[in-house]
This record gives structure tokens, sequence and C-alpha cells, in this order.
């Protein structure tokens, strides 16, 4: 029985590798997997899923007026798993649409992407998959700073932890990195510049 997964975490915790190795894992056996990124992420080769570590692989690129479940009915393969990299960035209608993926197709979906922005508020596709998702799990990576479990995403700018601006700001190590809550207030930014 198929499945709508939320997999989540801070920045810099590996999903995208994770998405990389698991479509590998399908293929290998001969079953075709579909793989989305959002089309606004510019970080790196545009219609690849990229991974900091150097490997990707090609995807198809969504934005916010994508009808995801249309482009799986003709995609003409038998599909046996959909991977979406960047799912913060997916819309509600389109979590919806991917519930009707998972309960009307019978295909497993698996979204990676972060919980809550900068600011810690919730983006709305993470919102959406809170809600909807069947399975909800946590892809741990550690404080910068401390050590301990980050939770939350610190915005960069100049060295210095920025706490206002625009939700969506496109950028890597040099604009976000992972913290705890207790590091998140209180950064330590002689440790930023050394990075």
């Amino acid at each position: 029985m198929a499945q709508l997964y939320f997999r989540y975490s801070s920045t810099n915790a590996g999903k995208s590798i994770e998405i990389i190795k698991i479509a590998h894992n399908y293929e290998e056996q001969g079953k075709d997997v579909l793989i989305f990124v959002p089309m606004l992420d510019d970080r790196y080769e545009k219609g690849y899923v990229s991974s900091k570590i150097g490997l990707k692989k090609e995807a198809i690129m969504f934005d916010k007026n994508t009808k995801i479940r249309e482009i799986i009915q003709f995609s003409g393969k038998k599909l046996y798993c959909i991977l979406i990299d960047e799912g913060h960035f997916l819309t509600k209608s389109q979590v919806l649409d991917l519930t009707q993926i998972v309960d009307y197709m019978d295909i497993p979906v698996i979204v990676y992407g972060l919980k809550n922005d900068f600011q810690n508020n919730l983006f709305e596709g993470s919102e959406a998959l809170l809600i909807y998702a069947d399975k909800i799990e946590e892809i741990k990576t550690i404080c910068w700073f401390c050590n301990k479990k980050a939770t939350m995403v610190l915005r960069i700018i100049d060295g210095e932890p920025v706490y206002t601006g625009e939700q969506i700001h496109i950028g890597d190590s040099e604009s976000y990195i992972p913290v705890c809550r207790k590091c998140y207030g209180n950064p330590s930014i002689d440790k930023i510049i050394k990075k």
C-alpha cells in the first residue's frame, strides 16, 4: 500500500543525496521513478537534483503552477516511486495532488524538505505535508556551533545572522546554516566568519 512520506530536516542534512540513493535503488531493479525539483532553486544545474558532495540526477522542474498528478498520469511509464526535493516549495494544492497519486494511483511519494524557514515559520508546502503525510520522519543533522541536534535554519548575510526579510532567498552554506534552538538566537559570529 503506497504512502505519502515527508522527510524533513534543517539544512545540510543530506536530503538530496537520499533522493539520489533511493532513485538508484529502484532503477537498479528496472523500476522507473520520477524526481521533481523546484524551478526556482538555481544553486546547481537546473533540471537536476544535486547533492553537495557532487552527485546529481536528472529531474523534472516544478513551480507553483505545475500539475504534478497530470505529469504522472501522462508519463507513459509504470512508476514505482515519486521523489521530490525541496518539497517545502510545494503549494497546498500540489500536496493534495500527491495524496491523490498515493491514494488512487497507488504510487509511493517521498518528499524531502525543510520544515521551517529562517524565521521559524512553516513553509506552505511543509505545513500541508505535516497535515496530509502518512509518515513524517526527521532527518537529523548537527548544530554548526554546539553539536546538538539542529532543528532550525539560521540565515547568514555577509557573515552576520539575519532574522528578517523575505521567506525565500535561494542560497547554500554561504547563506544558511543548521542550528539548535539555543544557538539560533545566540550564534558565535567568529565561528561563522571562520567557516
